[in-house]
């Protein structure tokens, strides 16, 4: 028998041991299992570490909380539509289909080599029709439910990709707006539209983040950030145009700041907004600057502008105002329209200043009197009072805003948000089609719900959108009246994929539904899902939307999916996170499956991000090494005893310990700090059996405890361990350790004896004594401890006479007075808090350290004694509760 552990040959054998056993699949029949999910994988060809400690985190969770008796719901799936998938392909001239399908093999395996304990019954793909036929059902009811619009919208276009992207998916690269995915600029274009109307749940996201008490406060603040709700006021203006002034409008604006409204020089409406359309239609130098901003990005456009030749009237005053096709008023911003107050907004001021518009400035400090121009100045963009405001005069700010919304019609209280509708449109090939035919006379209509799926055709090398090139695919009947159609060419953003994903998994061989609504209301929502913060918006903002939209439909009875999320951190390489296009990619194999596994968990907290070392990788491969040893030792040597000895109980009790701190550690996520409480008791258990020949029955369940304990983060290792000690069944199957006796104490139980171990040490090196010969440990007298539970029952304000009386009262106190009233003073004015809160009782820390004797013993090789203070020991006066005297010879 070898004490080497080999990782390879255990994990090929252990690997098909759970797959014969079936360990991993869960029974349809359970009832509400405990549902852990990682953030399943895009195809990318192979995994790297960031996935690997997304799935060590999640697989040891789910292994720990099947070893604590629940059902476990844990499966894996692939997010296998996408643009990269379709690139790669057109690089390797091949197809799509094939190269993902190539990459899902071969992540599968690296999966399976990881020894990661999934439901494998339970995998989905969605390129498979069998998948994203459903996207297309879900998206047909939310169309029928009035979630879905088309319309012609400037979309954000990258040019590298050849497709749109949701605001979600442009990125703030040094002042440029970039694709999140090849990080190139993005410009703007119009077209007809897909959207999901997610603006219609935009109040209930935000309120429901306050709910979700379960979720980092790093990603509820990026959605409440996205959703951007604002309370404020609608101001709606009047508007004629054309040469008669025959054509009139109203155009709202939003506005925080309606106390400023008699500082309105002119109004601004975005180039998107229906009235810039308008005006376009009737003036070519309008359309022609409409035509040029909305090719541009926001950043490049400036404070340019045009004015028309429309005029709005200001709803308190009646004064005529300009109005301005503006650039830098957003579409997606508000209403998409502004009453430009260049004397209160730096904005308005930048555009006033560009085009000569008057600047007024109605609201000043409190105590400002300058009567000097004002046109010029820098506006004022903080609360004051007001002046030029007619009847609103010297109100302050606050006061003002009040008045206005109740006096005038025109203004009402508001609330906008910056969320918009969104954008699922894709110009590519790789993804869900739209189950949408164009007819000329019908406009767009569904496909019926029993000629889904709508499957891809076969793939064509072209530049642009492929379905669009497909002449044969496209080409189609109108379902209503039967003439000649279009199929949509346009394909679903692949976030619809992963928003609903998780239902699937419930039930991934359903027929006749996306998943089973009864099993979906038992199961859900998901326990814990784990994944990166980066997908707070992109994935986790859309699958709330799902679930909401979902339960308006009828199929849920949960509006929130998820009830725990984790957010892992990266994994760094030489202080860049590992990447394949920056070649600092650790591949999962090179050290090992347990290896890498203890050390991505071990390494920091699963929210930190973390250094790879190999240094650091070595101290996970240090501790498989020593468990195993310890396992081969003790059974291939034995040379063990059945009696009970003073230490045995003492080991007994540390295994307690630890089997209830590495319990909090697995509950709490802080794999890390279980490594460490695991390789405390391993260093103990391998001094004990150093010490002396160790109880075998203690001394073995110390191992077994040790190969259960590091089952779920190293599953191999804990099964070749639990069977080389002849554990009942497998480990991954086992019921998780008991610590037995009181647990509250077991803290103050190792803070005793670390401490006294520690005031020991500090007496030896400052006596400088070499080798001490005995050492005593003297315990305070009882009438301490009373003395001390008296004091914190009564602190801060406490009677010390009455306290004293008290302690005195006792029927074995001997101490007099004046001795009794001096402890009870140190007590009191104590603020460290040293001999406050909760104690061990007299009897039990005499018995903890003569447990513990041993330790010092071995340390220091003197004899050790403990025995309780006399009453006229010279060390009663030093010994106090939870720090005994000692004495040194």
């Amino acid at each position: 028998m070898t004490s080497h552990y080999d990782h390879a040959q255990v994990q090929e054998f252990w690997q098909y041991v759970w797959e014969r056993d079936d360990v991993y699949t869960l029974d349809s029949d359970a009832e509400d299992p405990t549902y852990v999910l990682g953030m399943f994988p895009y195809t990318s060809g192979t995994l790297h570490m960031g996935h690997i400690r997304n799935y060590a985190i999640t697989d040891a969770y789910a292994r720990y909380r099947r070893m604590q008796g629940d059902d476990v719901l844990h499966p894996m799936g692939w997010d296998a539509f996408g643009l990269p998938a379709e690139n790669a392909a057109f690089e390797r001239k091949t197809d799509p289909e094939s190269w993902t399908q190539a990459c899902i093999r071969r992540m599968r395996e690296e999966l399976e080599t990881m020894g990661f304990g999934y439901d494998w019954s339970r995998e989905i793909t969605t390129c498979e029709p069998d998948y994203y036929r459903w996207n297309q059902w879900l998206f047909e009811q939310f169309y029928e439910d009035g979630l879905v619009d088309y319309e012609a919208a400037t979309v954000n276009w990258c040019p590298d990709c050849e497709t749109v992207l949701a605001d979600a998916q442009v990125e703030e690269r040094d002042g440029t707006r970039v694709c999140w995915r090849c990080e190139t600029p993005v410009g703007r274009r119009e077209l007809d539209q897909w959207f999901f109307t997610i603006t219609d749940y935009a109040e209930e996201l935000y309120e429901g983040l306050d709910e979700l008490e379960g979720w980092p406060d790093g990603v509820r603040e990026i959605q409440r950030n996205w959703i951007g709700r604002q309370e404020g006021t609608r101001i709606t203006f009047e508007v004629s145009y054309d040469a008669d002034r025959d054509g009139t409008d109203t155009v709202d604006v939003f506005s925080t700041r309606p106390e400023t409204i008699y500082g309105a020089t002119y109004l601004a409406v975005s180039p998107g907004h229906d009235l810039a359309r308008t005006l376009a239609e009737a003036d070519d130098e309008v359309a022609d600057y409409v035509d040029t901003v909305r090719e541009q990005a926001p950043d490049e456009v400036g404070f340019a502008g045009i004015e028309t030749d429309a005029t709005a009237i200001h709803p308190l005053t009646g004064d005529e105002l300009p109005v301005y096709v503006a650039g830098y008023v957003l579409e997606d911003v508000g209403t998409g329209a502004v009453m430009g107050v260049p004397g209160h907004n730096e904005r308005d001021h930048a555009f006033a200043l560009a085009h000569d518009l008057p600047i007024e400035r109605v609201i000043v400090p409190e105590g400002d009197s300058t009567d000097s121009e004002r046109d010029e100045m820098e506006p004022y963009t903080g609360e004051g009072t007001l002046e030029g405001s007619g009847e609103y005069d010297s109100l302050d700010s606050e006061t003002a805003r009040e008045r206005l919304v109740e006096d005038h019609d025109a203004l009402s209280e508001d609330v906008t948000y910056r969320l918009r509708d969104w954008l699922i449109s894709r110009q590519r090939y790789w993804g869900t089609p739209i189950p949408v035919v164009h007819c000329d006379d019908c406009g767009p209509v569904l496909v019926p719900e029993d000629e889904l799926p709508v499957e891809l055709p076969e793939f064509v090398r072209t530049t642009g959108n492929p379905l669009d090139a497909a002449e044969e695919w496209k080409q189609t009947t109108c379902p209503e009246c039967g003439g000649p159609a279009e199929r949509e060419t346009d394909t679903m953003d692949t976030f619809v994929d992963s928003s609903w994903y998780f239902l699937r998994f419930l039930s991934p061989e359903l027929a006749d539904a996306p998943f089973d609504t009864d099993r979906a209301n038992d199961w859900l929502p998901v326990d814990i899902y784990v994944g990166g913060e980066e997908h707070a918006i992109l994935h986790l903002l859309y699958t709330r939307f799902f679930t909401k939209a979902l339960a308006d439909l009828g199929l849920l009875e949960h509006r929130e999916p998820i009830a725990e999320l984790r957010s892992q951190g990266t994994v760094l390489y030489d202080g860049e996170k590992m990447s394949s296009s920056k070649g600092n990619v650790v591949a999962p194999e090179e050290y090992g499956a347990e290896t890498t596994r203890l050390f991505v968990l071990s390494a920091a907290h699963p929210e930190q991000d973390f250094e790879w070392t190999a240094n650091n990788v070595r101290g996970a491969y240090d501790l498989q090494q020593t468990l195993y040893r310890m396992a081969t030792d003790f059974v291939e040597e034995g040379d063990t005893r059945v009696e009970r000895r003073d230490h045995d109980a003492y080991v007994d009790r540390e295994i307690d310990r630890t089997i209830a701190a590495v319990t909090e550690e697995y509950e709490r996520f802080r794999f890390h700090r279980a490594a460490t409480e695991i390789q405390e008791l391993a260093r103990l258990l391998r001094r004990y059996r150093a010490y002396d020949r160790p109880h075998d029955e203690v001394y073995r369940r110390g191992l077994l405890t040790l190969a259960a304990l590091i089952a779920p983060m190293a599953p191999h290792l804990g099964e070749e361990l639990w069977n080389k000690l002849r554990g009942d069944g497998l480990v991954v199957e086992a019921d998780w350790p008991e610590p037995a006796g009181d647990r509250s104490a077991y803290q103050l139980e190792r803070q005793l004896v670390e401490r006294t171990l520690e005031d020991v040490r500090d007496i030896v090196d400052v006596a400088a004594i070499d080798e001490p010969e005995r050492i005593e440990l003297v315990c305070a007298r009882e009438w301490k401890y009373r003395a001390a539970e008296l004091v914190d029952e009564a602190a801060p304000d406490g009677d010390t006479d009455a306290i004293i009386e008290q302690v005195r009262a006792a029927d074995d106190v001997a101490a007099d007075r004046e001795t009794v009233g001096a402890f009870v003073g140190q007590l009191l004015g104590r603020e460290d808090g040293a001999e406050s809160g909760q104690l061990l009782g007299p009897a039990r820390e005499l018995e903890v350290l003569e447990h513990a004797t041993w330790l010092v013993t071995d340390e220091f090789g003197a004899t050790v004694t403990v025995r309780r203070a006399d009453a006229d020991d010279e060390l009663a006066a030093k010994a106090r509760p939870g720090k005994p005297a000692i004495y040194i010879e």
